[in-house]
């Protein structure tokens, strides 16, 4: 699917969510970006032809943590949720038809991503990023079942199984891609050269190496520093082109809901993760469309 030469790896967009709140949208109820799906899809829409504007390629949805039950306690009916969910994938592809209208004699490919999130993303307070839940393979995959299904079925290009911390929920969701016949891509959130919960590296890459419906394994909103050996990594355990979309570098306070530190995003690290073999770039949190205008810059070079 994401067939490109190697010295001209894909752009991914940026942080959708952070982008949107950084523009004035409150996005700090528990659906997160999602609860613009009824409330402002157009600045969802703006935001991404954003993205396409400053480079990008693909879209990643305002689907991350949507979720039935998540509606639910916003007071909204499961067929409300579908609704939405659908929404996030036509909204994306709308943005792509208007910034193709726009711009006629742009001729790169557009993707549209549908993401989905890990089921911390649900429990909120961060818990996506300590790793595990105490749930099986097999309640994990039935928990994600719902969504899946109705993402996949809105008709992306790819779903974006994102930000996941686990081997086991890794596990989870190919069951379900492999079950599905969309796409997929897979991209864990890692800490310390570890998964977010703990395991080895090789262990979660190797998990996706003979599912054929992966079209790409990685990791996303995680610290842009020091990815070079774990593209290459990702690359020699999964057998697949490789995805990497880190984060601004910035630590997320649930508690205080406020970012700390300091950006470490550095658009100059593009070229350095295409040479250990990244095929599709973008950013993740407080990676906006400037670094992914720098991010396409720093790679044509």
């Amino acid at each position: 699917m994401f067939d490109r030469p190697a010295h001209s790896p894909i752009i991914v967009d940026g942080g959708l969510s952070t982008y949107l709140e950084s523009e004035g949208y409150d996005v700090s109820t528990a659906l997160w970006s999602a609860s613009l799906l009824a409330q402002a899809p157009s600045a969802i829409e703006q935001a991404h032809r954003d993205f396409f504007s400053a480079g990008a390629e693909v879209a990643v949805t305002a689907s991350y943590q949507a979720s039935f039950a998540g509606f639910a306690a916003a007071g909204m009916t499961r067929p409300f949720a579908e609704e939405m969910m659908r929404r996030s994938v036509r909204v994306a592809d709308h943005a792509r038809a208007a910034f193709r209208s726009e711009h006629q004699d742009d001729d790169r490919p557009l993707w549209i991503a549908a993401s989905i999130g890990p089921y911390g993303a649900r429990l909120t307070g961060g818990a996506e990023y300590a790793g595990r839940y105490g749930l099986s393979v097999e309640r994990l995959r039935a928990r994600h079942r719902a969504e899946f299904e109705v993402l996949a079925s809105a008709d992306p290009d790819v779903l974006a199984c994102e930000t996941i911390p686990d081997i086991d929920e890794a596990e989870a969701l190919i069951g379900l891609i492999e079950e599905s016949d969309k796409p997929a891509w897979l991209s864990y959130t890692i800490r310390d050269g570890r998964t977010a919960a703990g395991q080895p590296l090789e262990d979660a890459f190797a998990a996706a190496r003979d599912v054929d419906g992966v079209v790409a394994v990685g990791v996303n909103c995680c610290d842009p520093v020091g990815l070079t050996d774990v593209i290459a990594l990702a690359g020699e355990c999964s057998g697949k082109p490789v995805i990497v979309y880190p984060n601004s570098g910035e630590s997320w306070d649930a508690t205080a809901r406020r970012w700390t530190g300091r950006p470490r995003y550095d658009p100059r690290f593009a070229p350095a993760w295409r040479d250990a073999g990244a095929r599709l770039i973008g950013g993740c949190c407080r990676v906006h469309p400037p670094q992914i205008t720098a991010v396409a810059a720093a790679l044509t070079a």
